[in-house]
């Protein structure tokens, strides 16, 4: 018989019922450190004080209205993210697979509007998530995600991953956009380097189409900078965001230069819930927190420490780890073992972490860690190592 939950995740058993910062409690008491965030979304960890208030304040004044009127809020959060970054305007969404489905639309309306309707096509890459939806599906393939979902949406060229003489050869008359994740997240932690993003700007600039960058994993201060692509000194024409805005509540947004999103004109894009005045109010106080320097300073130190500890951990077990890869506090284990033993033997070492593509863990956790918290959990993880390597 079905439960009443729809049985799509493999969950694990446990229930957890408060979170104060790092920390989360489960049902019967115990404390967990999380070093998942929900999957990079609680950059300021659980219960901050700042979004509590700004949940508390906006909540006992008004929730909804819908964009049928304008949302002060909205504009407040949208003028903050293009004060902090390429953009010009911004979409709000409740989600990174909205986001992303806004960012497909807008490549493809920009050439429509033009006259250019052919150009629809969009490049992507292998081992790339971009979401659930029927399109982010499409774009980023694999069988996991669109097994049984036949027929996908037609447009996406699916290229290896990082393979920049691929892009190069399938850039063509029909292309709009390049579309790619800084580092994969659920691909594994596969990074893109440096180099690779100023060529893929540069690809695009030279054929006339559109840079997606998508950050929905990457940004917020994940990396060390607000948003990932800072590193290679680059910007993007169009990026979706998500996860780390809203710090746990649920928001998203499509940022864009007034050049891409010049064809996305009244009537072409709507959300009846996205960029609420309750939402946006939590995306503001988040802002103005993960995007001051002193804050990204901090996740840049932290960051050294852990992935100090965590090649540390690597080396002590060498027959359970293989190496540390990924950027600030978007870190992967790549693993010998399976890789969800490793964060089975974490749920007893009462630490969260989260598996990926590729036999990876990652080590996600909040952005403002402490160093005590630092070395807590890399105590935790050596501890479940030990236990795991002990059943070997």
């Amino acid at each position: 018989m079905i439960t009443p939950v729809l049985p799509t995740y493999a969950r694990a058993p446990l229930a957890f019922v408060e979170g104060q910062g790092a920390w989360l409690i489960e049902e019967g008491g115990e404390r967990y450190l999380d070093f998942g965030a929900g999957i990079a979304v609680a950059v300021l960890g659980h219960a901050h004080p700042a979004l509590v208030e700004a949940l508390e304040t906006q909540g006992r004044r008004l929730w909804h209205t819908s964009n049928l009127y304008r949302i002060p809020n909205q504009e407040r959060l949208a003028e903050k993210l293009v004060a902090r970054t390429f953009a010009d305007t911004v979409f709000v969404t409740n989600s990174g697979a909205e986001a992303v489905e806004c960012a497909i639309k807008m490549a493809r309306k920009h050439f429509s509007a033009k006259g250019q309707p052919e150009r629809h096509r969009i490049v992507t890459f292998e081992g790339a998530f971009h979401g659930r939806t029927m399109a982010a599906i499409s774009a980023a393939g694999g069988e996991k995600l669109v097994k049984g979902f036949d027929p996908l949406l037609p447009g996406f060229d699916i290229l290896p991953f990082g393979d920049i003489e691929a892009v190069r050869a399938a850039v063509g008359p029909q292309t709009a956009a390049i579309m790619a994740e800084p580092i994969l997240g659920e691909g594994g932690i596969r990074q893109l380097p440096d180099a690779a993003l100023r060529d893929l700007r540069a690809i695009a600039d030279a054929e006339g189409i559109l840079l997606i960058l998508d950050e929905i994993q990457t940004g917020m201060g994940r990396t060390g900078r607000l948003f990932a692509h800072e590193w290679a000194g680059i910007t993007p024409d169009i990026m979706p965001i998500a996860k780390g805005i809203g710090g746990g509540f649920p928001l998203g947004a499509c940022l864009a230069t007034e050049h891409a999103a010049s064809g996305m004109t009244l009537g072409t894009h709507g959300s009846t819930y996205g960029g609420n005045p309750l939402a946006c109010a939590i995306g503001c106080a988040v802002l103005d927190i993960v995007a001051t320097p002193e804050f990204l300073a901090g996740v840049s130190r932290t960051a050294g420490r852990l992935r100090q500890g965590l090649e540390g951990l690597v080396a002590a077990h060498p027959k359970l780890f293989s190496e540390v890869r990924g950027q600030g506090l978007m870190l992967g284990i790549g693993c010998l073992v399976p890789n969800g033993e490793v964060v089975a033997a974490g749920y007893d070492a009462k630490i969260l972490t989260v598996v990926a593509a590729g036999n990876v863990v990652r080590i996600l956790p909040p952005l403002n860690l402490s160093d005590a918290e630092v070395d807590e959990g890399l105590r935790r993880l050596d501890a479940a190592a030990s236990a795991l390597e002990a059943r070997q």
